[in-house]
């Protein structure tokens, strides 16, 4: 039988006085941040070895393209100054990037790897300093981003700093040991996503900024949308993204050798600058540091706020992320909101304008293009696909198609599979297919016996049932395991671990399974989801969520408002029905204060000043409240802090807060 649910986990007490330190543990509880985790303690069970089918599939793929094209080798290395050595180590001297790491990314394709993915993953093995241009320069493999090192006229515009303060610091540091020791002048977010913002504190800090008056430039929205994307359903996206990015795969030719943009994320200390100069219209010029730059708008397609720009002077353009040496992902395994592929490739043409005068392309991942034809093709290419991927789902929509039915039918024509700037090693086809389908009309397929579908693990009961048993379903996913029919053995093998997840013969073959599936995936995001299910039916999901004092001094910048959305979304409504909790939340270090009630099981919460009728009164400051709602704050913190106040019942205020779910993050995905 599958397990139940954990209880929900509500707290009420009965004793005259409570410690505040027990109210900080309980609010801990209530932010739903991501949690990507370490591994459990069980010993890992050996990695198979590729199967006849395998081998043939994978050899049959080498086929099929020009693999020994060496013009993306040559552009990968082009400019290089250095390499470097070593490992950058984390705050708590955790290894985030280890170098060395990538040596075996070498040579031929290994039977146990997609031979087009191996290509790939051999050219963002590039790792080190490289010129671009003059004036130009870009640091890659520091983490899954580039940095891009602009020269101005007194020092560096830096444009996106990485994922980590740690692995920014050491790209700096790189920079300045070859390049020379200059300041920072400007430093520019061409996007939202993390991995290009969350190391901006390991190149600069917010006093530098003020008292230097340093230009922070992002595009319109960018603050927003950067503080926002992960706080409500951050639990849910940071557990998946495990898998997308493969982060507790052994790095081997059995295990993680790319994630399609880069080698791998510095899962390190995450912060923000807030920007104070915005990009916001369509096209903006601007001088920065003595550089004139032509900023583009361009959201809603890779990220809700993004920003493209080219600098005429250097005859350069940078198409930040809407423009990469891979398919992009129209809706990120991990998941995220589906983007809008027509946009995208209405950008893109846009694009091949704003580039026109170029003479190189740099992106902030994977490495750049020269000549202005070859620029003109790459852009060319990655506009159709976009185009194409949206014209033939709709297309086949209208035909009455299902999203499944339209994956296995559109094949992208020879002229853009046989691009490999066009192939899909961050995105896939198959996956994007799906997200313009949900993009336009939902996941509902129309058929109605999908409107009120048995849970998974009901449904799988009754088909290992109907297969006859456990037994006879396991022997039948063995017959099509041996003639390497994969998709179909994993379907039947997922029926019989959903319907018991102790059955250790379907969870073993199920997890050779996935191995396979993984050996032969062009995508990275594919193979690192199926390796790392493997591992997880063998040694179960993460024992511990990921720390969240990494994300401080990002969370510090967030709006309350973001917090208390995702409070409301965490709140246990069976639990809270029948409850009519008010509080009061006052900050005092930036002189805001909020009302937040609980009325029919939904939390709600207004800007407005302290009511009479509260249960209780919580006055604190936002750094207090932040690290309470993170899970950092000790009772040093809380108990003995002058900035901590409790007015009212505190027994009603832990019961209050107690009524939102805590969301470890560890929650189990290939076994229920």
């Amino acid at each position: 039988m599958p397990h139940p649910a954990p209880a929900p986990q509500s707290t009420f007490f009965t004793p005259k006085r409570l410690p505040l330190s027990l109210l900080a543990a309980t609010l801990a509880g209530s932010l739903l941040l991501g949690a990507c985790g370490q591994k459990s303690s069980a010993p890992a069970a050996a990695i198979g070895d590729a199967t006849a089918a395998t081998l043939k599939t994978n050899a049959d793929m080498a086929q099929t393209l020009a693999l020994d094209d060496q013009q993306d080798f040559e552009d990968a290395k082009r400019g290089l100054i250095a390499r470097p050595e070593g490992k950058i180590l984390g705050p708590t001297g955790e290894v985030l990037i280890d170098f060395d790491a990538w040596k075996f990314v070498e040579g031929p394709a290994p039977a146990t790897v997609n031979p087009s993915l191996w290509r790939h993953a051999r050219l963002n093995a590039q790792i080190g300093l490289f010129k671009v241009t003059d004036g130009i320069y870009q640091l890659r493999g520091f983490d899954i981003a580039n940095m891009s090192i602009i020269e101005g006229k007194t020092g560096w515009i830096i444009v996106d700093p990485l994922t980590s303060k740690e692995s920014a610091a050491a790209a700096i540091a790189f920079a300045r040991k070859h390049l020379g020791d200059k300041p920072v002048t400007a430093v520019v977010f061409t996007h939202s996503h993390a991995d290009h913002f969350g190391g901006a504190l390991g190149v600069i800090t917010p006093e530098e900024v003020a008292s230097k008056k340093i230009p922070v430039i992002a595009p319109d929205g960018f603050m927003e949308e950067a503080t926002s994307e992960n706080i409500l359903v951050g639990t849910a996206m940071a557990r998946r993204s495990g898998y997308q990015f493969g982060k507790d795969l052994e790095r081997s030719a059995k295990g993680m050798v790319d994630t399609g943009l880069g080698k791998a994320v510095a899962y390190g200390s995450i912060g923000v600058l807030e920007p104070n100069q915005l990009i916001t219209r369509q096209t903006q010029e601007l001088a920065v540091d003595g550089v004139n730059f032509v900023f583009h708008n361009v959201p809603g397609a890779e990220a809700p706020s993004e920003l493209t720009f080219s600098i005429p002077d250097k005859k350069a353009y940078a198409g930040a992320e809407i423009l990469a040496q891979t398919m992009h992902n129209l809706l990120p395994v991990r998941g995220a909101k589906a983007r809008d592929a027509q946009r995208w490739g209405l950008y893109l043409e846009q694009a091949l304008e704003q580039s026109a005068d170029a003479d190189v392309y740099f992106g902030q991942h994977n490495w750049p293009v020269w000549g202005k034809a070859r620029i003109a093709e790459f852009i060319t290419k990655q506009r159709d696909v976009y185009k194409y991927t949206h014209d033939q789902t709709v297309r086949l929509i209208n035909a009455g198609y299902t999203p499944y039915e339209i994956a296995d039918k559109i094949k992208l024509p020879k002229s853009l599979e046989s691009y490999f700037g066009a192939r899909g090693y961050y995105g896939d086809l198959r996956h994007n297919v799906k997200a313009v389908y949900q993009f336009y009309i939902g996941a509902y397929d129309g058929n109605p016996a999908n409107l009120d579908r048995l849970p998974p693990q009901e449904s799988a009961k009754h088909y290992v049932e109907l297969a006859g048993g456990a037994d006879k379903a396991i022997a039948a996913a063995q017959t099509a395991f041996d003639k390497g029919d994969y998709r179909w053995t994993a379907e039947l093998l997922n029926h019989v671990v959903f319907a018991d997840s102790s059955n250790k013969n379907a969870k073993e073959l199920l997890a050779r399974t996935y191995e396979q599936m993984g050996f032969m995936a062009e995508a990275s995001t594919w193979r690192n989801s199926y390796l790392t299910a493997a591992s997880e039916l063998r040694n179960g999901p993460p024992a511990k969520g990921v720390n969240r004092a990494a994300m401080i001094d990002m969370l510090g910048q967030t709006p309350i408002e973001r917090f208390l959305e995702a409070m409301a979304a965490g709140l246990n409504g069976p639990n809270a029905e029948g409850k009519d909790y008010k509080l009061n939340l006052v900050l005092t270090d930036t002189k805001e204060s909020y009302v937040l009630w609980i009325e029919n099981a939904v939390l709600h919460h207004k800007k407005a000043a302290p009511v009479k009728d509260a249960n209780a009164t919580l006055t604190l400051t936002k750094t207090i409240f932040i690290k309470m709602m993170a899970g950092t704050a000790g009772v040093k913190d809380t108990l003995f802090s002058d900035d901590l106040k409790v007015d009212g019942s505190k027994i009603d205020l832990v019961r209050f807060f107690g009524l939102i779910d805590k969301a470890p993050g560890t929650f189990a995905i290939v076994t229920k």
